[in-house]
């Protein structure tokens, strides 16, 4: 169905029901996402207060068939805040709607609204001597309403799962402009279709979540964290198996880094201090996560010597203050903003299983190898299968010289995935740069689930349209 502009002729009626600064020209912050790749050319930005406004405001768009692009903290990485093309959007964005509602620090649960700032939930559960576990390089900025419409992921999966393991309930808009009331804080409630794990992930496609029940988790008594030198992926694979025997769920994060990583940070970030006067080939970050009476740091020194024993780690880093435990963070931390700043020429979020990340990281190389000259940056969550691989420019070129080769990158990288029974997409969504590869690489009885949803849903498709389905 075609849909119409947000014009005038939309804002005024709306104007009048809504506080008059609600309404305005959207800004260029609004317009654009991370990587540069989408620009948006303007829309009407609403910005509500409350759930009855936006209820409000989706009514209207539904009414008038205008599209409606949900925007969070804009830190998106596949396009789906971003729409570049079609009739002048609705861009509805909650950043003012971040109060953090209520703790129950007995109950292990926080409720958010969806534009609070995950460092800000964090430091609300922080203050009631809880943890909410969720943790991405740009909890900084990112909204939790955004995280869980990504379903974003970050480095303690491993232990405490996606965005969606860590939501109770929901409140949310439906395409309509009707709310769900779905706040609730039960940890089993089976009444049904569960419409929560529907929303989340859903990338603002069926609906605008508005606020959220959240899992909280005790504070671990104590906290280690090393960086271990190892000789590749498959050594690193056999460490993280001697780790969970050894420290079983006290592992909470397994981040696998290589030497090109290294490099980045000293050729653009030379002021972030490295743990290694020579990078190595291969390393992981692990951090521990442990009860009253139990040394983190003593874990770790026995972990590493029987890893050494094994063959499996040759040298490493362990922690032995907070301090240290953040230097050793901030490197990885840094990782997205030195690729960011060298300019990839493709980049991948993708996931296999564990076993076979060794063989796509040999494979995906040799791919690589055949199509040119580049250098790549494998990263990632090791733990959970979980790898950024990037393809980077030779030093002196940069992304704009192989511009013609992205698309036969991506094809050769997503194919290998598939055939290793993987996905194209392990944490940032599918958005729209990532629609035609959802069409070539997912179950095709899954597509048309989804889109019997969509168009039950949002039977006139408003809701941010072209993001994951086509429009």
């Amino acid at each position: 169905m075609t849909l119409t502009p947000a014009d005038e002729s939309f804002a005024a009626p709306l104007r009048a029901r809504l506080p008059e600064d609600t309404l305005r020209e959207a800004e260029a912050r609004h317009l654009e996402e991370p990587r540069g790749r989408y620009r948006g050319s303007g829309g009407l930005l609403a910005l509500p207060r409350s759930v009855e406004e936006v209820s409000v405001l989706i009514a209207a768009a539904a009414a008038a068939r205008v599209g409606v692009v949900p925007w969070g903290g804009g830190t998106g990485l596949v396009g789906g805040q971003t729409l570049t093309e079609g009739p002048r959007p609705l861009i509805l964005s909650l950043e003012r709607m971040r109060a953090i509602r209520a703790v129950h620090p007995e109950e292990n649960v926080l409720v958010a609204e969806a534009g609070a700032i995950l460092a800000d939930v964090q430091a609300a559960a922080h203050d009631a001597g809880r943890l909410f576990p969720l943790s991405l390089a740009s909890e900084g900025s990112a909204r939790i309403g955004g995280n869980l419409a990504t379903n974003a992921g970050g480095v303690n999966v491993l232990r405490y799962g996606n965005t969606r393991d860590l939501c109770l309930g929901l409140e949310a808009v439906l395409p309509d402009g009707r709310i769900w009331h779905g706040l609730t804080r039960l940890r089993k409630d089976n009444t049904g279709y569960d419409l929560r794990n529907l929303l989340i992930g859903s990338e603002g496609t069926l609906g605008v979540i508005t606020a959220a029940a959240l899992k909280l988790s005790p504070i671990p008594a104590g906290q280690g964290t090393a960086m271990l030198v190892v000789e590749s992926p498959a050594a690193a694979l056999e460490l993280l198996s001697l780790a969970w025997a050894q420290l079983g769920e006290g592992v909470s994060a397994f981040e696998l880094i290589h030497r090109q990583g290294f490099d980045f940070l000293t050729e653009v970030l030379p002021e972030v201090r490295q743990p290694f006067a020579t990078p190595p080939e291969w390393s992981v970050l692990i951090e521990v996560g442990l009860a009253a009476g139990l040394d983190p740091s003593e874990a770790l020194e026995r972990l590493f010597a029987t890893a050494a024993e094994r063959g499996l780690v040759s040298d490493g880093v362990i922690a032995q203050s907070d301090a240290q435990r953040r230097a050793l963070w901030t490197v990885r931390e840094h990782l997205p903003e030195a690729n960011r700043r060298i300019g990839s020429v493709s980049s991948h979020d993708i996931s296999v299983p564990l076993g076979a990340v060794a063989a796509f990281i040999e494979k995906g190389g040799a791919a690589i190898a055949r199509i040119g000259q580049f250098r790549i940056n494998c990263f990632g969550h090791l733990g959970d299968g979980n790898l950024h691989y990037n393809v980077f420019p030779m030093p002196g070129r940069s992304r704009a010289d192989h511009e013609n080769q992205r698309g036969e990158i991506k094809s050769a990288v997503h194919d290998l995935v598939a055939a290793l029974g993987g996905s194209i997409s392990a944490e940032h969504g599918i958005g729209r740069m990532k629609v035609e590869d959802l069409e070539r690489y997912g179950d095709p009885v899954k597509l048309a689930a989804m889109r019997a949803i969509k168009t039950a849903l949002d039977p006139q498709g408003i809701m941010n349209p072209g993001a994951v389905l086509p429009a």
